[in-house]
């Protein structure tokens, strides 16, 4: 296009290197001015999986998407004045799950792979391990401090990110009693699905997959009757749904099943939502209904709407949790679109908020071996070819690889020859060095992205679980308050509404 070609011809000029550049150096000269506000807002954009080279490629994706070369092109968390690196080992883990990971981020305590909301002292799948070991999450700090709270989540709401800001739980598959143990019910544990009305009464907004877990087994599900592997799964017989709602009678809360509905809801009438869209995990967003599911910009959208109007101010959850399942899956392509939506979300909550008072962090739970190379040129697209073929088997390769994975495969006892497939198709499978069923994640740093009131405590390279500790503070929710009486912009009411100056 003729925008590319000017782009290039100006990068020609070194003129425009330095001008750009001492741009980027009067921007970075005005955080000196450090942004030392009470944060009355916290917002928590968790990108499952979402690696630095993810980042990178989702951005060069991006640019694309736009009709650009790519690579210059600035993600709204690339705008974010601070980042950091997070380290992501589990107590027991070198490589990390999203279970031990969400505890460290939202409770603030690193703990054992597979297990959520409680300490390193639980024992994965071991029930009696639970009682005396639990430990609260951010969420819950915000609620007890009289803050509305809320989660969004393209996964089942009951999957490991969104499950440790509300459950104490040895084992991330707990979904519903349907997937414990019976001698795990026996000792007296809890499904997901269940603590997530029960642990903390009142969630503001909850909004993602996961009905299925909600109804009894065999109750035929709402909008995929004659599916039978969706039907509910509880044995208890109880239907989770229909109980918030008896719960929520007189209260200006609504209970929501697809797009359409939420869409129709004017979020200054309402104070409570439950939104369940799928019965399991949401689709992808290359392959979402866009009549009946909600992207997560919408969902996002409609969140920030009810939950801002709490005079103490919000916290929001989002997941973009779908990241991970298109690497597990091997289909980069999946991964990559993921992360351009969560992008857009992040945007979209920035139009909707302010700096001055709202405390926006972007980050991920881990890595995955995914990654691009090959010396590709300047705007070859994100999922094309390597410029050259193999010295050793005289083959072509595509710049995106992983590391192990799904996409081993060979043709004669040979690499396949990706120019014989679509390697352009929404679920192609890049090549990987090891054959898994399964892709696996990776064990490197994540980024932590940070903007808002003391968002330069996000800095340097910490350990996992002080994201929340950080993210607390600015609040003055948790364990940290002696500061809190000389903020500038104090604006923090007791839950009975009175001014605390």
């Amino acid at each position: 296009s003729v925008t590319v070609v000017v782009l290039l011809l100006l990068e020609k000029d070194p003129t425009f290197w330095n001008t750009w550049a001492q741009r980027s150096l009067r921007s970075a000269l005005d955080l000196q001015e450090l942004n030392k506000n009470m944060a009355k807002n916290l917002i928590l954009f968790l990108g499952d999986g979402m690696g630095v080279p993810t980042i990178t490629a989702a951005r060069i994706l991006k640019g694309q998407l736009l009709g650009q070369p790519g690579e210059e092109t600035q993600l709204e968390m690339d705008k974010f004045p601070y980042v950091a690196l997070s380290k992501t080992y589990n107590t027991n883990a070198q490589v990390p799950d999203s279970a031990g990971t969400a505890t460290a981020y939202l409770c603030g305590v690193k703990a054992n792979e597979g297990t959520l909301g409680v300490s390193a002292a639980a024992v994965r799948s071991q029930c009696n391990t639970t009682q005396g070991n639990e430990v609260t999450s951010i969420l819950r700090w915000a609620k007890d401090a009289g803050k509305s709270v809320g989660i969004v989540t393209t996964t089942r709401v009951n999957h490991a990110t969104p499950s440790a800001a509300y459950a104490h739980c040895v084992d991330r598959d707990w979904y519903s009693d349907g997937e414990m143990p019976q001698d795990a019910l026996d000792t007296g544990c809890k499904d997901i699905a269940r603590q997530l009305f029960e642990n903390i009464p009142n969630i503001d907004v909850i909004m993602g997959g996961g009905r299925k877990y909600m109804y009894p087994k065999n109750t035929s599900d709402v909008e995929y009757p004659m599916d039978k592997k969706l039907n509910g799964t509880r044995r208890d017989g109880r239907n989770l749904v229909q109980e918030w709602e008896n719960r929520m009678k007189g209260k200006r809360a609504h209970y929501v099943w697809n797009k359409s509905s939420l869409l129709s809801l004017n979020p200054s009438n309402v104070d409570c939502i439950l939104g369940l869209f799928e019965p399991a995990d949401m689709p992808y967003d290359l392959e979402r209904n866009q009549d009946t599911d909600p992207s997560l910009t919408e969902m996002v959208d409609v969140a920030n709407n009810i939950l801002k109007k709490n005079p103490n101010g919000f916290y929001l959850l989002v997941e973009g949790g779908r990241i991970d399942h298109g690497h597990h899956d091997g289909k980069a392509k999946h991964a990559l679109y993921e992360t351009v939506e969560m992008d857009r979300a992040i945007g979209r909550a920035g139009l909707l908020t302010s700096t001055y008072d709202t405390l926006t962090v972007v980050t991920a739970d881990h890595s995955h071996v995914f990654n691009f190379g090959g010396y590709t040129p300047r705007g070859n697209t994100i999922f094309g070819l390597a410029p050259m073929l193999s010295d050793i088997d005289q083959k072509p390769f595509t710049a995106i690889l992983y590391g192990n994975g799904p996409g081993f495969k060979l043709v004669n006892g040979l690499r396949e020859n990706v120019s014989t497939v679509n390697y352009e198709e929404n679920n192609y499978q890049a090549q990987s060095a090891v054959p898994l069923r399964m892709e696996t994640h990776g064990g490197e740093d994540v980024a932590i992205f940070a903007k808002g009131p003391m968002a330069h405590l996000l800095h340097g390279v910490k350990e996992q679980n002080y994201i929340p500790h950080a993210m607390a503070y600015a609040a003055c929710i948790g364990q940290n308050k002696d500061h809190c009486r000389f903020y500038p912009n104090s604006y923090m009411r007791d839950i009975s509404g009175v001014l605390i100056l």
